[in-house]
């Protein structure tokens, strides 16, 4: 399975050591969701009810040139809905970054499973907390809080799975929500006590591209 193991090739033991060990993450999480009242949801228009074939396509991929992330969470599966889980697949090629964001619905337990990272999140004091991953370390992010994965290594990729307590945890980027968003230039000029040029060039750094 190209898209978690690296160039030597795991041995079978460890590979499966390995899946076991990521599926577990959702018998740690505490849904955030709320109840239902029947043993599930049906969504409409939906054939492979119990079945999310989507992380086929990361089996066979090119590995990408930038973060990328590959979610199931309800948008991708709906019959997530009402069982407070959800899943998203995380590939960081060397030196990239999943810059600072929050999920405002739940916390995010993270499995590196090959490479390393930096990762970091700063509670509602604004004292940072980062540590540095070697697969087969997991990680919480705490619900609501700013949080970041880096990886380091200029050579070398990182993938990791998160499994998060709700099957719709969101995703807020604050980079995106603070210079993509509208926010007028004089407001963030004073906020981050700068000047208008440099407002103006990181907006268009993360602009769209065309």
């Amino acid at each position: 399975m190209a898209w978690f193991i690296d160039s030597s090739r795991k041995n079978l033991h460890e590979l499966i050591f390995k899946l076991v060990l990521s599926l577990a993450i959702f018998h740690t999480l505490i849904a955030g969701d709320p109840d239902i009242t029947s043993d599930f949801i049906v969504p409409p228009n939906v054939t492979n009810l119990f079945t999310f074939t989507g992380m086929r396509i990361l089996l066979q991929a090119p590995p990408p040139t930038a973060f990328k992330v590959t979610k199931a969470s309800i948008a991708e599966f709906p019959t997530l809905n009402g069982h407070g889980v959800s899943y998203a697949i995380l590939q960081y090629p060397a030196g990239s970054v999943n810059p600072p964001h929050t999920h405002p619905r739940s916390a995010e337990l993270l499995f590196l499973l090959n490479g390393s990272l930096q990762v970091g999140f700063v509670d509602t004091t604004n004292k940072l907390f980062t540590q540095t991953l070697q697969a087969g370390d997991l990680f919480v992010f705490p619900k609501g809080l700013v949080h970041y994965q880096y990886n380091s290594d200029a050579n070398n990729s990182a993938i990791a799975i998160s499994a998060f307590g709700s099957a719709n945890a969101g995703t807020v980027s604050v980079p995106n929500s603070v210079f993509t968003t509208g926010i007028d230039d004089g407001n963030l000029v004073k906020s981050f006590n700068t000047d208008i040029g440099t407002i103006q060039k990181i907006k268009a750094e993360l602009a769209p591209k065309a």
